[in-house]
């Protein structure tokens, strides 16, 4: 089984960059389609940004559109989140999910597995 773990997340002030990288065991991670969600308190989760097989095809929530950049390393088996202009509103629980069939969108049900999460905290 596919297993993923995140890190990078911590607190940063308003302005201020972050990028999370969410490793994942398995040979086949490069068939893997890759994502990034993200769960505030209280409210749901919520797409942030995905990645296809090759690296060569990314989407985003319009939210993050222009302030976050997806990519990956699949010689390293990793996906990268860098996170640029971070505002209060972009405080949450950053998680990394897989579809090992290789398709990527915005819904969390497409994913099959997931990480642990990493808290990414924005102060004003």
């Amino acid at each position: 089984q596919v297993q993923l773990v995140e890190s990078g997340g911590g607190l940063v002030q308003a302005g201020g960059s972050l990028r999370l990288s969410c490793v994942a065991s398995g040979r086949a991670y490069s068939n893997y389609g890759m994502a990034w969600f993200r769960q505030a308190q209280g409210k749901e989760r919520e797409f942030v940004a995905a990645v296809s097989r090759s690296g060569g095809n990314v989407y985003y929530a319009n939210s993050v559109k222009g302030r976050f950049t997806i990519s990956r390393d699949n010689a390293r088996n990793t996906v990268y989140l860098q996170m640029n202009n971070l505002t209060p509103e972009d405080t949450a629980v950053y998680y990394c999910a897989v579809n090992s069939g290789g398709s990527v969108g915005p819904d969390s049900a497409g994913y099959e597995r997931w990480g642990q999460g990493t808290q990414v905290t924005v102060s004003s």
